[in-house]
């Protein structure tokens, strides 16, 4: 893939990225923004990307649906910057601004947002900040929990004979006035509906005006990815009712559609993995070094790329945050 800094074509890297390579030489630290997804809410499901510009940090700028385990052991100032049903900590425009003068002032800013940043998470509007006044950033994906957390509630949102297609949508509306996006009912495509728990009367009558069997199954997952997990398998008919029945918690994620049948075979195999605290993957990435702390020959939690502990840190292969 050809890098690009700041909206244009950026030349290539001298040496390619290859995991477990030798470090590079440091760079000169210049000012830049990582736009980084964090995954569905298990800190394990960070990419290893996202948690390498974690450790270049000198500031994180995190929103609500981040577990906050993830910031444990940074050297970065971590700021909140959340939104949760109305009640902001600070408005998009203080974002913007927060961003645009961090980079001038040469700090290097992690923006740390849940699930993926493309995916209903305002990453376009805040990156348009950057890239108009030629500052540099760089947008890292993450794992989304459109279907992360079915997947992890043992719900496949494709699967053959079942569903071929899927849509992903929000549930919240800006206004009362607004519509939802949801489709005319398909028996070949999985509807996911993100944010679902406020607006459930507005969605459930959406689906029945849009032809969705009332015998169709419905998942309800309230804090998909997390120790906190819950789910609730009922139909189009009674997912209102039984949502407030429930009293599920926020984020709640809808599944509609017939691989929800899927749940019954696959959910109660498959439980949320064990979260680390980012000192405990630091320690686990040198475990086959014998570093203090970690049993000799221990092997990493995850298959971070490990080497000689006195080698300079490992640089982030920055693209457009050089």
């Amino acid at each position: 893939m050809i890098p690009r800094r700041n909206g244009r074509l950026a030349p290539a890297p001298d040496e390619p990225t290859v995991l477990g390579a030798r470090s590079r030489t440091p760079q000169p630290r210049n000012g830049c923004v990582w736009f980084v997804g964090a995954g569905p809410g298990d800190p394990d499901l960070i990419t290893l990307r996202g948690w390498r510009a974690l450790q270049q940090a000198d500031l994180v700028l995190f929103d609500s649906l981040v577990d906050v385990r993830m910031l444990e052991g940074l050297s970065a100032e971590c700021v909140y910057v959340g939104k949760r049903c109305g009640r902001h900590s600070m408005t998009q425009e203080e974002i913007n601004a927060l961003l645009v003068e961090s980079v001038r002032s040469g700090r290097r800013v992690v923006r740390l947002k849940g699930g993926d940043p493309a995916v209903l998470g305002r990453v376009g509007e805040e990156a348009l900040q950057l890239a108009e006044r030629d500052l540099p950033f760089e947008l890292v994906p993450g794992v989304t929990s459109a279907t992360a957390v079915p997947m992890l509630a043992g719900i496949p949102i494709t699967h053959r004979g079942l569903a071929d297609s899927f849509v992903v949508a929000t549930a919240h509306r800006r206004s009362k006035e607004m519509s939802l996006s949801i489709p005319p009912f398909n028996p070949e495509t999985t509807l996911v509906l993100l944010m679902a728990r406020a607006t459930a009367d507005a969605w459930h009558t959406a689906l029945v005006v849009g032809g969705y069997p009332s015998n169709l199954p419905v998942a309800l997952i309230s804090a998909g990815s997390t120790p906190e997990q819950r789910v609730v398998v009922t139909t189009v008919a009674d997912a209102f009712s039984d949502l407030h029945a429930a009293d599920l918690p926020t984020p709640v994620l809808a599944v509609v559609g017939r691989v929800v049948e899927l749940h019954d075979q696959l959910g109660e195999t498959r439980s949320p993995s064990k979260t680390h605290t980012t000192a405990e993957i630091a320690a686990a990435a040198v475990g086959n070094n014998g570093s203090a702390g970690s049993p000799e020959g221990a092997r990493p939690i995850f298959g971070f790329p490990t080497g000689d502990t006195n080698a300079a840190p490992q640089q982030v292969d920055t693209r457009s945050c050089h």
